[in-house]
């Protein structure tokens, strides 16, 4: 999923950031500037506080204070909050307390240095400890997690990002702002006419076509989640950065990538993940939560639900910029 043609009058900036891509689109090409200064310090902050990378992040000291508990700083408890958030409208299918299975898989360091062919065995996958065991009193900000147990915040803070810094950027601007971090995609203020236009694309780095099929967003929030990029070889099998918390493991493939629409980027955010993992069980359960979906199986099938349009509209010749 990628912002598409840039409507008339609007401007866009974009930089590397998080493994992936930062961009920020405004309908004043004046508020550019703010606005992406707003990003890059929202960016900056998800990484000091959340990356599984940075050996001095306050994931890396939280994980590293398993079983015992702790006190974490306001951005950080903000992020948990949307993870439980996430893994209670879920029911556990996207669930934070995943961190030691992806580790397991070979995700144990930034995507670029993950080995394309890994040929060491699988460890014997385990169901994650589970996120109702994570004690946490948002007032204070005091967390406990149970012993062994590591949190992956990865895509719900990403998520949560991104939502921030739409509403800051539009409050500081003045005017109407798309953010994308990757997939996820979060909108503020006022859109410009006809909606701000995104491709739908297995990968987000990947420009959109005069084919590319493409949806208006004129509010709310857009999230696509798929198992066709971050992908790698272990021990001769294909796998991915997706686990199933009930499992430990990659879900069995279904969807090639999953689109949700919601009010809220982290509730678009977790539903398009936990479609991925919830497999063929996700068309009722997206219907069930009236949520407007795409969801495209592995072999290419696209099956629209919500309220999705089913005639998607293709990008002008151009696409993305």
């Amino acid at each position: 999923m990628t912002p598409g043609t840039h409507p008339t009058g609007t401007a866009r900036a974009a930089f590397p950031a998080l493994g992936t891509t930062a961009a920020v689109l405004v309908t004043e090409p004046e508020a550019l500037p703010v606005a992406e200064s707003v990003l890059r310090a929202e960016v900056a902050a998800v990484d000091r506080a959340c990356s599984r990378f940075r050996p001095d992040s306050e994931l890396t000291r939280v994980n590293v204070r398993a079983g015992s508990p702790t006190t974490v700083g306001q951005y950080f408890a903000e992020a948990l909050g949307a993870a439980l958030h996430a893994a209670r409208i879920t029911d556990g299918a996207v669930d934070p307390t995943v961190g030691r299975a992806v580790l397991a898989l070979g995700y144990d360091r930034t995507f670029a240095s993950v080995r394309p062919d890994d040929a060491r065995p699988l460890p014997v996958a385990r169901p994650a400890p589970g996120w109702q065991r994570i004690v946490f009193d948002p007032r204070t900000r005091r967390l406990h997690l149970p012993p062994r147990t590591h949190l992956d915040l990865g895509a719900t803070a990403k998520a949560h990002a991104a939502e921030r810094a739409a509403r800051r950027a539009a409050e500081r601007s003045g005017c109407g702002v798309l953010v994308s971090l990757g997939g996820d995609l979060a909108t503020a203020g006022p859109a410009p006419r006809g909606g701000w236009r995104v491709g739908l694309v297995d990968d987000h780095t990947e420009p959109a076509t005069a084919g590319t099929p493409c949806v208006a967003v004129s509010g709310g929030a857009l999230a696509t989640s798929g198992v066709r990029v971050r992908t790698w070889r272990r021990s001769g099998r294909t796998v991915h950065h997706i686990v199933d918390p009930a499992t430990g493991a990659c879900p069995a493939p279904t969807w090639r990538t999953v689109s949700v629409a919601a009010a809220d980027c982290v509730d678009a955010n977790a539903a398009a993940t936990a479609a991925v993992v919830l497999g063929e069980r996700a068309p009722a359960w997206l219907g069930a939560a009236a949520l407007p979906a795409r969801l495209t199986g592995i072999d290419g099938g696209v099956s629209c639900l919500g309220g999705w349009p089913q005639d998607v509209a293709p990008l002008a010749p151009g696409g993305a910029r």
